[in-house]
């Protein structure tokens, strides 16, 4: 087993995923798997695990990627979990029961530091890989992970401009609670890998080749329409943390989630709510 499982520098970060909001996730386990379900698919597919694999699922949240790349490893494959959040791990291992034998193995670690026993075919993630304090000593450290001609995939936010998900709940919150302190839009959060240029450069630094990194559209899907979308974006994401920043009372909340049902009224389809979405799909091999 490594030595280190944790890195200082991310502490916050593990703070932050364990306590307070981090239960929220868990409490909304099932809305943001089915509201996150068609950018994990692109993820997945480019990723294309196969049977016999040895799987790591960076930022695995409650496993819900964990668990799909599980059943595809099937048979003679293994896949871990890793997340710094206890809270998050303890929802995917109780999900995870129901696999039996081919259930993954979760592992709550940091992985800044943290490297398995033996080096893996492949490492994924779904917008899990934003959040590190030093992510050159990330992408290096996860290089480690790899065996030689090992793959890493994942999927990552563009910018808040090119996604009504974070853009219009924020304008919201902003218009009624007034801005933001400025912060490092670079530091750990949701679009700190907005920019290719940054993607490609932390990894060729970390030694990675074979980098590709698209531009791909994909969407966000609430099945109770624009009322459900409004509560949720207003209890996890940027516009949350601006709220509770504020101290916004309830009649400030209230007054945004109106404001933000009306602005994505014009995703509502019979279906729910399709709101677009525009990641960045990421590539690259161990040489």
């Amino acid at each position: 087993m490594p030595d280190r499982i944790f890195s200082e520098a991310n502490e916050d970060q593990r703070k932050f995923w364990s306590d307070g909001p981090g239960l929220t996730w868990v409490a909304l386990r099932d809305e943001l798997d089915t509201l996150h379900s068609r950018v994990a698919d692109v993820m997945l597919a480019a990723a294309a695990p196969r049977a016999g694999q040895t799987i790591i699922d960076i930022g695995c949240g409650s496993g819900a990627t964990t668990l799909w790349l599980a059943k595809a490893a099937r048979p003679g494959g293994a896949v871990t979990g890793l997340d710094v959040s206890d809270s998050l791990l303890a929802s995917a291992r109780q999900r995870a029961e129901a696999l039996g034998a081919d259930a993954p193995k979760f592992v709550l670690a940091d992985a800044q530091v943290w490297t398995p026993d033996e080096p893996v075919d492949l490492c994924t993630s779904r917008m899990g890989v934003m959040f590190f304090a030093d992510p050159a000593a990330a992408f290096a450290n996860i290089l480690t992970m790899l065996r030689p001609g090992g793959r890493l995939v994942f999927i990552c936010w563009r910018a808040q401009g090119e996604n009504p998900w974070f853009d219009l709940p924020m304008r919201a919150a902003v218009a009624r609670l007034g801005a933001a302190e400025p912060g490092d839009p670079d530091g750990p959060g949701p679009m700190s890998l907005r920019d290719p240029a940054r993607i490609r450069d932390l990894l060729e630094r970390a030694g990675f080749s074979e980098i590709n990194v698209t531009a791909t559209d994909t969407s966000l899907w609430v099945p109770g329409g624009c009322a459900s979308a409004a509560k949720l974006a207003t209890r996890i994401g940027p516009a949350m943390r601006h709220m509770r920043d504020k101290q916004a009372t309830e009649a400030d909340a209230s007054a945004i989630r109106s404001a933000l049902e009306a602005g994505l009224r014009q995703f509502d389809t019979p279906t729910g709510a399709v709101i677009p979405a525009r990641m960045n799909l990421v590539k690259a091999r161990r040489p």
